[in-house]
């Protein structure tokens, strides 16, 4: 008896022990957020993190432009995420209110993706985020009507009026806008914003009025004044008519995004894609990069052990599987020449292009630069105004703009 009741307490003595591992191993986990469709991806990467690190991941899907939003309200609700994917340019706002952890990478880890990708989760030389994948402008070209894209901008303007001719069109984009322009502006000597002593944007330096981007400008004018781009592809609905003009089969080249890929092959056009032509100096195009990217919350209860699973997920092997799963081109420098990508045109386009692009500033004021520089843009674009007076004009309204939104936030 004595026995039995012995043999009992220690069975029972081992059980409640086990109670205890379980209810250990339940507090040690992380809670991540992944966008849509995308979780896939890191499912190998978290499998093995969970057995090298004795943790739970628990793995939530969102559009990840709201996370952030979501975030607001969970985060100091306590039910928030761990770590969450945002877009780069949401950086901005997120730090100014609190929102994110920063990190701290080892130079090797910072080192392996392009600069322009790991600066895009930088503010003021402190870094918030690592990237995830990269995504830019490209050109898409019909392979039945032009047998490779030509090498410089300059050639598409000469090609497009040969086409004009026949009434067909060459190369069409959405100059009127700076995010399809910029690429002209940047590598042409303007800029955005300057940079301030820490390293980080100066929003009252702004740079679109410069000699240099008074060039791009000019150059980019002879799309226009020398009849080559239709006027239904200016203002809101100009997409959607350089899209109808490229599927129709009457365009033979576009400067689009990734986005377009899966339409354009819907629509059985025989295409293919490059990085963007050379300037008329030969520097390439550049474009703005958008960069989605993996950040911590503040509110997350184990700070190191989200950054290690960040640092963890992004290793080559498991960014390879994440990119045959979710065709998301990644960040990383070496991908770039592997042949899983290089001998993918699409993939290799982008990945060329996002290397030469530049990351849209994540400053709150960038929200202040679209409207007057897009309005300055197709008024010099179209005739209605000189640039440089143009974009005298846009950047005297920036500034008043940004004024008002730094009184306001005071």
């Amino acid at each position: 008896m004595k026995k039995n009741t012995l043999t009992a307490l220690i069975l029972s003595t081992l059980a409640v022990g086990q109670c205890l591992t379980v209810q250990a191993h339940a507090t040690t986990q992380l809670n991540v957020w992944e966008d849509i469709k995308k979780s896939v991806g890191i499912r190998d990467a978290i499998k093995d993190f969970e057995k090298e690190n004795d943790v739970k991941v628990n793995v939530q899907e969102m559009p990840f432009a709201q996370q952030l939003e979501k975030l607001r309200l969970d985060g100091p609700a306590g039910i928030g995420p761990d770590v969450l994917v945002i877009p780069n340019d949401q950086l901005g706002g997120a730090v100014v209110q609190g929102l994110l952890t920063p990190l701290n990478l080892d130079k090797e880890k910072v080192d392996a993706f392009t600069p322009a990708s790991i600066n895009a989760f930088r503010m003021d030389n402190t870094l918030y985020g690592v990237p995830k994948a990269v995504e830019t402008l490209v050109l898409i070209y019909n392979k039945d009507l032009v047998a490779k894209p030509l090498n410089g901008l300059t050639d598409w303007l000469d090609y497009s009026k040969k086409q004009r001719a026949e009434n067909k069109y060459g190369l069409l984009a959405k100059f009127d806008q700076i995010y399809y322009s910029w690429g002209a502006i940047g590598p042409m000597g303007g800029y955005l914003f300057g940079k301030n002593d820490k390293g980080g944007y100066n929003p009252t330096d702004i740079g679109l009025n410069k000699p240099g981007a008074v060039e791009a400008v000019t150059f980019l004018k002879k799309f226009y004044s020398e009849g080559v781009f239709p006027s239904g592809i200016l203002g809101d609905n100009g997409l959607n008519a350089i899209d109808s003009l490229f599927t129709e089969k009457k365009a033979a080249a576009v400067i689009n995004g990734p986005w377009a890929f899966q339409p354009y092959e819907a629509a059985g056009v025989n295409y293919g894609v490059a990085p963007l032509p050379a300037l008329p100096d030969g520097k390439p195009m550049s474009s703005f990069l958008g960069v989605k990217g993996y950040v911590v919350s503040t509110w997350s209860k184990d700070k190191a052990m989200a950054q290690k699973f960040i640092e963890f997920i992004n290793q080559p092997k498991y960014v390879k599987i994440r990119y045959i799963s979710t065709r998301e081109i990644p960040a990383q420098k070496a991908m770039i020449d592997d042949p899983m990508i290089k001998n993918d045109e699409k993939a290799s386009a982008v990945a060329v292009q996002a290397a030469r692009a530049t990351a849209m500033p994540g400053i709150p004021e960038m929200g202040e630069v679209w409207g007057p520089a897009n309005s300055a843009l197709e008024l010099s674009l179209t005739g209605k105004q000189e640039p440089q007076a143009a974009l005298d004009s846009a950047v005297k309204q920036i500034h008043m703009q940004v004024e008002a939104m730094q009184a306001s936030n005071q």
